[in-house]
């Protein structure tokens, strides 16, 4: 069968899967025993006809997917997939194009210079910060802090990547006690180490306390990191980047922004006012499958210092040349074979605009504060977080004052359930349920629907 047949077959379970979304279930309906048992087998011996492979694995599949791409998922902060974006992905696999370098695939050069130009004036940073298209914000804060520790060390005369780092000085982090822990892998992967971060106290507004880091900053004279947030993972709290930046700087320290949804309210009028003075930072990490509802795996990374982010990932071979006149994107990122992710992220960008963009962005905080509110004025339901942007905070307040047990088996109830899909997380010693809207496709019935769901789940008396 040809390339043609397969893509039809393909294409036909895509589009029953998207008619059918806003009526499937948001969970999983069936475990992993299942699963293997219509997957698995012994390695195929022979070949099977590739349309036949397709039919299996959609069907294979069935119920084991999360509906997270759907209008009621506010579990974790993921988006959707944007009509544009879904279809220049599918071209992407087509293209099967190499975005190492520029030799590679001309096209996809050019087009991640243009995303990387119409990213920064998105977000608001500096035109003159250098970027990468990565795999998300793990990758992106790897990569600054790369860029970071290059910088730092030389400053004290070592040249990390051809000495490595024994011998050198030990660099430390600073960052809030709500950071995420994505930071955390990124010191273990970079031979940092997770003793080298200290955790900061938060204010009354959840940003980091500046008495703190002021205090942490005149401790030591170590090569210092200061991690700062755009979007706190469970309240939406930003930093006061403003004052932070202008203390770390003071002593010499690196200012990293971990911005995996909240850099996006830059493209807000209403909601810009949380990122005052982050441009001011010296490295920006950000997701686009999160707010610019871009297919996974996509992140953005920025650096003010494009000296300090190259001279951690050129490398010269024999084997490819640069071109003349354009971006190498080998020089800027911690892959070399990789995906061209310039296409979805162009398409996306393209298809909204900066009025569509800025659109999605309110779209989705409104929505949120419709849902905590709504789920706020049930009864036995405690607001714990009212949304800054577009995450929240509620719990289940029980007769025995066990809260953390009610709130937890309120949140299996409603996962259990099929209509709508919230997480659980604890935030300041107590169990909560987090409301994330982050899909372009969530409406004010969606929001609707979820609460009558909760509500039905505290009226059945079976939590």
């Amino acid at each position: 069968m040809n390339h043609i047949e397969v893509l039809k077959h393909a294409e036909a379970h895509a589009q029953r899967y998207l008619a059918g979304l806003d009526e499937r279930p948001i969970n999983a309906t069936v475990g992993a025993e299942e699963l293997r048992r219509r997957l698995g087998g012994p390695l195929p011996a022979d070949p099977t006809d590739p349309a036949r492979v397709i039919d299996a694995l959609a069907e294979g599949t069935e119920g084991g997917l999360l509906g997270s791409t759907g209008g009621r998922f506010f579990g974790w902060v993921i988006g959707g997939v944007l009509p544009a974006a879904l279809a220049a992905d599918w071209l992407t696999s087509t293209w099967d194009q190499n975005a190492a370098s520029a030799q590679c695939s001309p096209a996809e050069a050019v087009v991640e210079e243009i995303c990387g130009a119409w990213l920064k004036e998105l977000l608001h940073l500096p035109a003159t910060a250098s970027f990468a298209l990565v795999t998300g914000c793990q990758m992106a804060h790897t990569t600054a802090l790369a860029a970071a520790r290059h910088d730092l060390l030389l400053r004290r005369h070592h040249d990390v990547e051809k000495l490595g780092l024994s011998g050198a000085p030990a660099i430390r982090l600073l960052m809030s006690e709500h950071r995420h822990d994505s930071i955390m892998r990124s010191a273990r992967l970079l031979g940092l180490g997770t003793n080298a971060v200290a955790l900061l106290p938060s204010d009354d507004q959840g940003g980091i306390s500046l008495d703190a880091l002021k205090d942490a900053l005149r401790e030591s004279d170590r090569p210092t990191i200061v991690c700062l947030q755009a979007g706190d993972i469970n309240t939406g709290a930003f930093d006061p980047f403003d004052a932070a930046c202008q203390l770390a700087h003071d002593a010499g320290a690196w200012v990293h922004v971990d911005g995996a949804f909240g850099l996006w309210a830059a493209t807000s009028d209403r909601h810009r006012h949380y990122l005052q003075g982050v441009e001011k930072a010296d490295s920006w990490a950000t997701d686009g499958h999160k707010w610019l509802n871009l297919p996974f795996d996509n992140g953005f990374v920025f650096v003010a210092d494009p000296a300090a982010h190259r001279a951690v990932f050129a490398q010269d071979t024999s084997y490819s040349a640069s071109v003349a006149g354009m971006r190498e994107q080998k020089d800027w990122n911690p892959e070399w074979s990789r995906r061209g992710r310039g296409f979805t992220t162009y398409a996306a960008i393209r298809s909204l605009g900066k009025s569509g963009i800025a659109d999605m962005v309110e779209r989705c905080c409104s929505r949120a504060s419709q849902l905590v509110e709504g789920l706020g004025a049930l009864p036995g339901v405690e607001v714990l977080a009212h949304p800054r942007i577009n995450q929240g905070l509620v719990r289940f307040i029980a007769a025995d004052s066990n809260h953390d047990a009610r709130t937890e088996a309120v949140i299996k109830a409603v996962q259990a359930g099929g209509e709508t899909w919230f997480g659980g997380t604890t935030w300041r010693g107590r169990r909560a349920m987090r409301i994330s809207v982050c899909n372009w496709r969530t409406t004010s019935q969606d929001v609707v629907r979820a609460i009558a769901e909760v509500s039905r789940i505290l009226r059945s008396g079976t939590c």
